[in-house]
């Protein structure tokens, strides 16, 4: 089932399955903001990533002696949410650990994703609780997909509201593991603009360690901002299909993000994992500005 919220200047809709936002109109010209979710290039528009970002190394972590296998992103994209409270202008949607999820993820939890449409911003929190006995490990991210020509958008990075010089990316393996490798890439910006092509993807995403940036603006062929996105995270990722040239890029606030190649598999171990006490709460947020 779908949920719309919509004010006069756009209209979102929101599925409980993935609790995944589906649709962002611009009312001013019924501009389609999101991507479509075609299969032909990606069957997803903006999945929420729990309680992995990314891959575990060869797809299995090791908790408390056991080993456990999970796919790409976790799981919550593909689960149904229910949803808990709607207003005017905000959906509340929840989810918590079942048999299926348990044979992946050794954890009882709770997630609740609120969406908040302010004006043209859509405000989006995740809130993840400990229901277990131990501590308990995870990470969680975003994947919005936005519409775009990729001969001739550039995006924009900004920190602390001054434009970035340079990122430093780090590379995914090319080994088909979805693994980090230890190659960088160094991507000179110029006044914080970098422009976009299918050859910036030829090696899968891109993912920017250590808070190199806190804003993200897409900006189209004649120069004029589409839609910022916030970076309140550690880490971030940009990304479009290898080799598809498809319509759309990826903007990704991530707590969290893949294993290295060769990492030994241990869950508590994770580079940029975050971890949970008993009883304990992590709230965390990004922002999506549209012009």
């Amino acid at each position: 089932m779908n949920h719309i919220l919509e004010n006069d200047l756009l209209k979102i809709t929101v599925a409980e399955h993935g609790a995944e936002i589906r649709s962002i109109i611009r009312k001013s010209d019924g501009v389609e903001l999101m991507w479509q979710a075609d299969a032909a290039y990606w069957g997803r528009t903006s999945p929420v990533l729990f309680p992995l970002v990314g891959n575990y190394y060869e797809k299995k972590s090791i908790y408390a002696g056991h080993t456990y296998e999970m796919g790409q992103h976790g799981f919550a994209r593909d689960m149904e949410f229910t949803l808990l409270e709607r207003s005017d202008d905000e959906l509340l949607f929840y989810l918590q650990e079942d048999e299926t999820s348990l044979e992946k993820y050794p954890f009882w939890f709770e997630l609740m994703i609120r969406y908040q449409l302010d004006g043209t911003t859509v405000k989006v929190e995740w809130t993840v609780k400990n229901t277990n006995d131990d501590v308990m490990h995870f990470s969680i991210g975003a994947h919005p997909a936005f519409n775009c020509d990729l001969d001739t958008a550039s995006l924009r990075f900004e920190k602390k509201g001054k434009p970035c010089d340079k990122l430093v990316a780090n590379i995914i393996a090319g080994d088909g593991s979805g693994c980090l490798s230890d190659e960088q890439e160094v991507l000179a910006l110029d006044n914080g603009i970098l422009k976009l092509s299918d050859e910036l993807f030829a090696k899968d995403a891109l993912i920017m360690e250590d808070e190199q940036a806190d804003l993200v603006t897409l900006i189209d062929a004649d120069g004029k901002d589409v839609v910022s996105v916030t970076c309140p995270t550690q880490l971030f990722g940009i990304w479009s299909p290898v080799g598809k040239h498809a319509p759309f890029v990826c903007i990704e606030p991530w707590y969290g993000r893949c294993d290295r190649v060769g990492f030994n598999q241990m869950l508590e171990e994770r580079e940029y994992g975050n971890s949970l006490a008993v009883g304990g709460q992590f709230v965390g947020a990004y922002e999506m500005q549209f012009k």
